[in-house]
């Protein structure tokens, strides 16, 4: 439709007699849509977003399933129980910016009750399933989006159903051109049959970066001996080999035919001096060395950046180029699979079935769980120092080749899992699985399997506080914040008492491991005792102070005289600032109901 007939069928449409002003308003909205390509689908409220509007979520450790005989340097894992829009929510405080890495394997919405929106099975006679899908997957992904770190990537699993979907919608959240590519994973054994349509043995896994200048791991098996030289990039970059700029016969372009300055002033041109390029252009000279490799532009970005070397030889001056382990050193990075196959073969989907049933023979839950191979072949594309995150946890095969990853190769990766516990999964399976793993365990056939020990894991479901901003409801929020506030700190051990003095649950907490120090202050009142005791605290790092408080100012003229040990939050505002963003609005009461409340509140 053209701009002009939407404009006037806008004016029509609010002269139209009969609709109500909600019926009015929507038709407007779909009109004023000015969105020309992309995915546009009917928004399906879910009960739990429902939820969200009038209730704050927190999250709550059971300690009674915390394995941390590990001790406090060990990873510190986390499994949560609840709904994993609750979960990423409460993430969103926890870790804004902070994980590494996202895998997850989402309800492919085949139709064959795999998928549940709202309590029921979604199935292929649903004239809205593709929408209610959508509208599932948008909001955990504009989440998990914010919960990225600048050098991130997130993988999702995914078949045909709803792989062209998926793909408009990241293109959408993560944009376009920080797709890394689309991996095939071959799911099972070539089988021979006779299905009237194509045999389907794979399934896909689309890969995208939060940044430009993500770059995978190498996995090619080159000769790394080439790669001689090191400078002080050498952490990032890999050591480096150099390769002249004008080497080789190039075909002559005008944007590559220029002149580069050697340190003492001296010109140079490719393959001679400047009488030598007018003999190139005229044609009067071999084809060889007509120009540069690379164009003037991306020379200029080479020697900024520190790809460029010159050496002095016995015929003048001469430009190189570095060639990094790890780097491409195009003139627009852009993120890519570093030189990976697309295709991953021998991670089929009977292994992962082998594979739980080896840890736990009752399991009937999952049949077809991911196999840890797969899990561990994309982990190791990462940095090995990776946080990562998979809230579509399933059986908790993430969690699993985590922790084989790290013993086999040294690294520190953590992981968070996020599950429901529809039928006791989450308890019976994805906690047992890794619990078992962690501590060792027996299988069907009598061969023991040693336990992964240097690994702790904790348990923790979600739980909610009303939204209202009463000072009832804001003091509650602080303290149940708290398992929150170690999550966000990584720091859990708890001392009882606090510059010599006893700790007081109602009043403050304290923990500390090493040089983390955490302080929270529950009741404001006691906060110029707290800041007296903090006088004759000697430390080297500052302690940080979550204090309650009803506005933003957490009380900062009254630890004025310990400012340089401490670095204050106020709660529970910072948690209000958070959820202000990604939670759903409330929604306005009414007028009625109004009159009978206080003036206040959210």
């Amino acid at each position: 439709m053209k701009a002009t007939d939407r404009y006037k069928l806008i004016d029509r449409v609010k002269t139209i007699e009969g609709l109500t002003d909600d019926e009015r308003s929507e038709l407007l909205g779909l009109l004023r849509e000015s969105k020309t390509y992309g995915l546009v689908w009917e928004d399906k409220p879910e009960n739990v977003e429902e939820r969200l509007r009038e209730d704050l979520p927190v999250l709550i450790e059971d300690k009674s399933r915390a394995l941390t005989e590990a001790g406090p340097d060990a990873p510190n894992h986390i499994l949560i129980e609840g709904d994993n829009l609750e979960a990423l929510s409460t993430l969103a405080y926890t870790h804004a910016g902070k994980i590494d890495v996202i895998y997850i394997d989402p309800p492919y919405n085949t139709g064959n009750k795999d998928f549940i929106y709202n309590d029921s099975y979604v199935d292929k006679e649903d004239s809205y399933r593709h929408s209610k899908w959508l509208s599932f997957m948008s909001k955990r992904l504009r989440i998990a989006k914010k919960l990225m770190a600048y050098n991130a990537v997130i993988f999702i699993s995914i078949d045909e159903h709803e792989y062209a979907n998926l793909k408009l919608l990241c293109d959408e959240i993560f944009r376009e051109n920080y797709c890394l590519g689309d991996i095939i994973r071959i799911t099972t054994k070539r089988v021979k049959g006779d299905a009237k349509n194509i045999n389907i043995i794979h399934d896909h896994i689309l890969v995208y970066a939060s940044s430009l200048d993500f770059q995978l791991q190498h996995k090619l098996k080159e000769d790394f001996s080439i790669y001689e030289l090191e400078d002080e990039h050498v952490m990032t970059r890999g050591k480096y080999l150099i390769r002249p700029l004008d080497n080789g016969s190039i075909s002559y372009s005008t944007k590559s035919d220029y002149i580069i300055i050697a340190p003492d002033g001296t010109q140079i041109v490719a393959g001679g001096d400047s009488a030598a390029r007018e003999k190139r252009i005229s044609g009067e000279a071999n084809s060889k060395d007509w120009c540069f490799r690379w164009s003037e532009d991306k020379f200029k970005w080479g020697l900024e950046n520190d790809f460029i070397v010159f050496k002095q030889t016995k015929n003048g001056w001469r430009c190189y180029f570095k060639i990094y382990q790890f780097v491409d050193n195009k003139l627009q990075p852009t993120v890519k699979f570093d030189n990976q196959t697309s295709l991953i073969d021998e991670c089929y989907n009977n292994q992962g079935t082998t594979e739980i049933k080896n840890i736990l023979p009752d399991n009937n839950i999952f049949t077809y769980p991911k196999p840890i191979s797969l899990l561990k072949t994309l982990l190791a594309l990462c940095t090995s120092k990776s946080t990562v995150l998979d809230f579509f946890a399933g059986s908790g095969t993430t969690l699993h080749a985590t922790m084989q990853l790290n013993a086999e190769d040294g690294g520190k990766r953590t992981c968070i899992l996020c599950t429901n516990n529809e039928n006791r999964i989450c308890e019976t399976v994805t906690y047992e699985r890794n619990k078992r793993v962690i501590e060792g365990y027996t299988k069907p056939n009598g061969e023991h399997v040693e336990g992964l020990l240097n690994n702790n894991l904790r348990y923790y479901r979600t739980d909610f506080v009303d939204r209202s901003r009463t000072v009832k409801n804001m003091r509650r929020l602080v303290h149940l914040s708290t398992d929150m506030l170690c999550i966000k700190e990584n720091l859990y051990e708890e001392q009882k008492t606090f510059a010599g003095m006893p700790t007081f649950k109602n009043i403050y907490r304290y923990f500390e491991h090493g040089d983390k120090k955490m302080l929270v202050i529950y009741d404001e009142r006691y906060v110029e005792e707290i800041v007296e005791m903090m006088e004759k605290v000697e430390t080297d790092s500052k302690i940080k102070v979550y204090v309650f408080s009803p506005s933003e100012d957490p009380w900062e003229a009254c630890f004025e005289p310990v400012n340089d040990k401490v670095e204050l939050c106020a709660l529970p505002q910072a948690i209000y600032n958070t959820y202000q963003r990604i939670l759903p609005k409330r929604r306005p009461k009414p007028l009625e109901n109004l009159s009978s409340q206080k003036e206040g509140g959210e």
